[in-house]
């Protein structure tokens, strides 16, 4: 297996349910390292050229260190976003709340030219979904957003 250019690491409670939840996001199954007791405690997952590695969050052979322990104490994912471009936005927002994700903003055509919702999924981490909108005008949209954002630029 070659590692891929681009890889995003989520440790999590259950890293089969997670790896269940991302298989609905589009990802596909690489490889699985089971621990002593025959439980996953990584799975990768890929779509695209982006590999997404699930991690338990406990029984890792990782050093005891103080960022681990952080790491173990939460919150998961705080100030992180993820994004995932897809191709049916709908379909993809009924997913994630029919998998118990929480929505954090039903989706909304935004000035920089996408369709796009957000959610925290169950196991702490979010999500940006978001769908190109057709006929979008880069140049007006940025400065739409510009404007939205910080109000008319002098």
């Amino acid at each position: 297996m070659v590692a891929a250019a681009f890889r995003v690491g989520l440790r999590v409670g259950d890293v089969v349910a997670a790896a269940r939840l991302y298989r609905g996001f589009g990802f596909d199954d690489v490889g699985t390292i089971p621990g002593p007791d025959g439980t996953p405690v990584m799975t990768i997952l890929a779509r695209g050229e982006v590999q997404l590695i699930v991690d338990a969050l406990v029984g890792m052979p990782f050093p005891d260190t103080e960022r681990e322990r952080l790491t173990q104490g939460g919150p998961r994912g705080l100030g992180v976003a993820i994004g995932l471009g897809v191709d049916d936005l709908a379909a993809s927002y009924d997913y994630c709340r029919s998998a118990g994700c929480t929505i954090t903003s039903e989706p909304a055509d935004e000035a920089w030219g996408d369709r796009v919702f957000e959610c925290v999924d169950p196991f702490g981490y979010q999500w940006e979904f978001s769908q190109p909108l057709e006929d979008w005008d880069a140049a007006s949209g940025l400065d739409a957003a510009q404007e939205s954002w910080f109000g008319a630029q002098a």
